[in-house]
């Protein structure tokens, strides 16, 4: 069963630019629904209001909500919805059920769990109503599910999504309160999903890894001890490990398992269940650095171990699998990182004979060293795969090898392509008298990852953070975690900036000021000796001192192009080695330059 985006139900509802408006979804709806049916899915679409968690940015018009009561993160202040308001979008929900039945697709799933009005008016905390839509909470949604029920018609499919916690127990919705709520409106629907809806965090519905997978289980457990045996209940909570979906099923906490990410990160997923190759599944991160939506950049929805995914209406760049033209071609690799995987991955899936050549004694290249961050340890996974594929198609992998200029030249001369993957080299380490080691941030993961973190000299640790996109946040978790006394330097006005764009900003600087670490803003690293790091603040120039034995420094690294400044005409290179690259760049080019090589070859 597929599930399309949620769409509002009432033109004022315009929460993000790429958001769709049910009136205007007939065609998308239809079209969805012919190419699901053919493969035998059931197609269903969301259908929703954002009250007031919505912006007016787009629609320019006030937002709606049960009561004045401002938004915690856009802090807009929403009208207090007239009758007439709240028949316009119950008479909105009804005419999106009809659209969607007769657009062909086979019911409908309405919202009422993240980013949802009929949220706010089940929750005491949006809901301070004195009328019959407030001394009774569940009229509205109620009245929204017998309305949608009456659009769709009795054979189509009615879901409901339901916001289980708000994380607020002071006045927001409790497990203990959707038991009840459940009780109440689950017999209107056919099934129910149960999701953890944080009333204060925007994104602590999906949240990356530093969240267990399975955590919203409990919740789906509760009702399905409450609801009747017809209404089907929906597992969810960043299930992304088919054995955890599985164990679900088999210990009868769900009926149903949502796996969103999973299938972002692998459209195949189905497929290679369905042939019994589970193995082949590429796994899903939980880095949301590519999949999250209402981001203000206004990307597609992709993801970093599958940048096809979002991507698929692009002719361009063609299929990722297979590359014509590569066949019986021999490909020589230089690194075994991300970049360096997948293009053998690809060229290998393609029928060339693919060598790959690494220095270290592992793969995965900087992949491998992030995963060794607090909470990123998932990021392995990804590494782990791209070596079982590139193993299972016959890639010729060398650990332990370095690739002379001389190779590389007898490999090209010998008509077969050369890719450099070598990666990248820490930035030039700050000048120091010795009395405080400096070391880069990969250097400080590479000991986690290797266990020999208890060689870092002993002492106070400064984690100069320059970047802010979540590797110097990593770091000072990591070093907090292992009971070192730790300063964050950061020249910016919050620590970690660029995790706004994965929903991990405030939850990071949460997990630091529990962890006790202290943070230094708006300030930059002046000098390092004497045993001490001196600060400048960025905007006023007065100074401070930081006593340190350690200084981690989190800046971008440079490419190593040692080998590259010596590579014959006509070869490539993708990733770190080309400049500082995200892991999901560093795949796409991995991948494209496996494509690129099928150029030329008659």
């Amino acid at each position: 069963m597929i599930v399309t985006e949620t769409a509002s139900v009432y033109p004022g509802d315009w929460p993000y630019e790429r958001a769709p408006l049910a009136a205007e979804c007939f065609a998308g709806w239809s079209a969805v629904a012919g190419a699901l049916h053919r493969h035998g899915s059931l197609a269903l679409a969301s259908i929703g209001h954002c009250g007031g968690q919505g912006s007016s940015a787009y629609s320019q018009m006030v937002l709606w909500a049960p009561s004045r009561v401002a938004d915690p993160v856009s802090r807009e202040v929403p009208q207090e919805m007239e009758h007439e308001d709240i028949t316009a979008v119950i008479e909105g929900f009804a005419t999106a059920g009809s659209m969607a039945t007769a657009s062909g697709l086979d019911g409908v799933e309405v919202n009422a769990a993240s980013f949802s009005l009929l949220r706010h008016f089940l929750s005491g905390l949006t809901n301070t109503r004195t009328d019959d839509y407030g001394t009774d909470r569940l009229r509205f949604a109620r009245e929204v599910l017998e309305a949608t029920r009456a659009g769709l018609g009795d054979s189509a499919v009615l879901g409901l999504r339901l916001g289980c916690d708000e994380l607020a127990p002071w006045a927001g919705i409790t497990p203990a309160d959707a038991v009840e709520i459940a009780g109440a409106l689950g017999p209107l629907a056919d099934y129910v999903v149960a999701v953890r809806a944080p009333a204060y965090d925007q994104f602590g519905a999906r949240p990356d890894g530093h969240t267990p997978p399975g955590f919203a289980l409990e919740l789906a457990g509760s009702l399905r001890r409450t609801l009747p045996a017809s209404v089907a209940v929906v597992a969810q909570g960043s299930i992304v490990d088919v054995e955890m979906a599985e164990s679900v099923l088999a210990a009868g906490t769900a009926d149903l398992v949502e796996m969103t990410r999973a299938q972002i990160a692998d459209p195949d997923l189905a497929e290679k269940l369905g042939r019994g190759a589970p193995g082949e599944i590429r796994p899903c991160v939980l880095c949301n650095q590519r999949c999250l939506v209402r981001d203000a950049r206004n990307p597609l929805v992709s993801c970093i171990g599958e940048p096809d995914s979002g991507y698929e209406w692009q002719e361009a760049d063609g299929s990722p699998d297979p590359a014509p033209g590569v066949e019986g071609r021999a490909l020589l690799v230089v690194g075994a990182g991300p970049a360096g995987l997948e293009a053998a991955r690809v060229a290998a899936r393609s029928g060339a004979r693919v060598r790959v050549v690494e220095g270290q004694d592992h793969t995965g290249g900087a992949l491998r060293t992030a995963a060794a961050g607090f909470g990123r340890e998932r990021l392995g996974l990804l590494a782990d795969w791209l070596e079982r594929e590139c193993r299972r198609l016959g890639v010729r992998i060398d650990l332990s090898t370095e690739a002379a200029p001389g190779d590389l030249a007898a490999h090209a001369a010998a008509g077969g392509p050369v890719l450099v993957c070598t990666g990248s080299l820490p930035a030039p380490p700050a000048d120091t008298d010795g009395s405080v080691a400096v070391e880069s941030a990969a250097a400080v993961l590479e000991l986690a990852r290797s266990g020999r973190l208890s060689e870092l000299a002993p002492g106070p640790v400064v984690v100069d953070d320059p970047v802010g996109d979540g590797v110097g946040i990593s770091v000072a978790e990591l070093l907090a975690a292992a009971g070192r006394d730790l300063t964050l330097v950061t020249g910016d006005a919050v620590a970690g900036t660029q995790l706004s764009r994965t929903g991990d900003l405030a939850p990071a600087n949460t997990r630091l000021a529990r962890a006790g670490v202290r943070i230094v803003k708006r300030s930059v690293v002046a000098s390092v000796g004497d045993g001490a790091v001196r600060l400048q603040d960025r905007y006023s120039g007065e100074e401070d001192t930081l006593a340190a034995a350690v200084l981690v420094t989190a800046g971008h690294a440079l490419p190593d192009d040692r080998l590259w400044a010596r590579a014959p005409a006509g070869s490539a290179r993708a990733g770190d080695a080309v400049a500082p690259r995200t892991v999901y760049e560093a795949v796409l080019e991995g991948r494209r330059a496996a494509r690129a090589l099928a150029g030329g070859v008659s």
